[in-house]
């Protein structure tokens, strides 16, 4: 199914949406991109309700990825969804890893310059025709999980621009959502646009997409453990086996009575996080294990999710941020650690040697 055409999201996400993005300059994120893509998110939800045979689509994504039935759905929905919005010029997904221009509705694209028209004399409307995004995604994360219907998501990350290549992630990536597809349909969205503050919350979605979307926290921020639970989520676990300073971290986790939350899901495991307020998702890499996580698709829309959350997400093989390294290609690929400022302090001195 298509997501339903756009309509007037609830008062609650609208009050949220004013608030972190009160500038006239991003009308059209505010009102058009991002309730678009939770209306993706809800219409993915229902789509893969309907999918009790997950099954190879006979198809493989230009990474030479095989392509489930779900992963195409979910891939065509997102495009629809941004096919209503004029202000999204160019998208690019894991399933197509190439920046292409966005064929709106009208059959209008963005194959050439945008040119104002003579009637855009509105302040809102000159500012709304003047925003451009690009929008990276990874329909379906958990591919891998999905047949034995255990929780999986989507991913999306949102830039300025007509392109997301040579960018730097901190200063052009302005949002990004993470949809969880479970028991219930919510997501997390995160938004900080240059001179704004930065906002990270939850919403509950119904198959009537932002129509009845529900706030569930307005605001999601992780902090250090303050009732002596401490969770942890190691994946690519057989990377200890290679490498001494992960098998010692796993042991500290271990030993230090840390409770395991690991699902071998990307977005379940941080929702778990995000939900609990704390926590760390740890994957490492090393030459017989190789990163597995792409920079654009995945890893920068989940940091910008984390450090919005007042956590911090770095790359496992020097411990820089995620969002300081500008993204070059499409299949760049990274190790990750994420979660509260204090669990990564402990992961970067127990993998890296790295003291504050």
């Amino acid at each position: 199914m298509a997501p339903p055409a756009p309509a007037a999201a609830s008062a609650d996400l609208l009050g949220l949406l004013e608030a972190a993005l009160p500038q006239d300059s991003r009308q059209a994120l505010r009102s058009s991109v991002l309730p678009a893509l939770l209306d993706a998110v809800a219409a993915i939800a229902q789509t893969l309700r309907g999918y009790h045979s997950v099954s190879a689509a006979g198809t493989a994504n230009p990474f030479g990825d095989d392509q489930l039935n779900v992963d195409v759905a979910a891939e065509n929905l997102i495009r629809d969804a941004l096919a209503r919005c004029p202000s999204v010029v160019t998208a690019t997904s894991e399933e197509d890893p190439v920046e292409k221009p966005v064929q709106h509705l009208n059959g209008a694209s963005h194959d050439s310059p945008e040119q104002p028209s003579p009637e855009s004399s509105s302040s809102s409307s000159s500012s709304s025709s003047s925003e451009t995004y690009t929008v990276a995604f990874d329909p379906l994360d958990g591919s891998s999980i999905i047949a034995p219907n255990w929780t999986v998501g989507s991913i999306v990350g949102i830039w300025d621009g007509r392109s997301s290549l040579g960018q730097s992630p901190r200063e052009k990536q302005v949002a990004s959502i993470l949809g969880f597809f479970g028991p219930r349909t919510t997501a997390v969205v995160a938004v900080r646009v240059p001179g704004g503050e930065p906002s990270c919350f939850e919403v509950g979605l119904t198959d009537d997409g932002v129509r009845t979307c529900q706030v569930v926290r307005s605001q999601v921020r992780l902090t250090n453990s303050i009732d002596g639970v401490r969770y942890f989520a190691p994946a690519n676990l057989r990377a200890a086996a290679e490498s001494p300073q992960y098998m010692a971290l796993v042991s500290h986790y271990i030993q230090s009575k840390y409770t395991l939350r690991y699902s071998g899901g990307l977005v379940p495991d941080l929702g778990h996080i995000l939900v609990k307020g704390h926590g760390i998702y740890v994957s490492p890499t090393t030459e017989a294990s190789k990163a597995k996580l792409r920079r654009l698709f995945e890893l920068c829309p989940v940091a910008l999710v984390m450090e919005c959350a007042g956590g911090a997400a770095i790359d496992t093989a020097d411990g820089v941020d995620i969002l300081q390294r500008p993204l070059e290609n499409a299949d760049e690929r990274g190790g990750l650690a994420c979660g509260n400022l204090e669990e990564i302090e402990v992961a970067k001195k127990m993998l890296l040697g790295i003291s504050k």
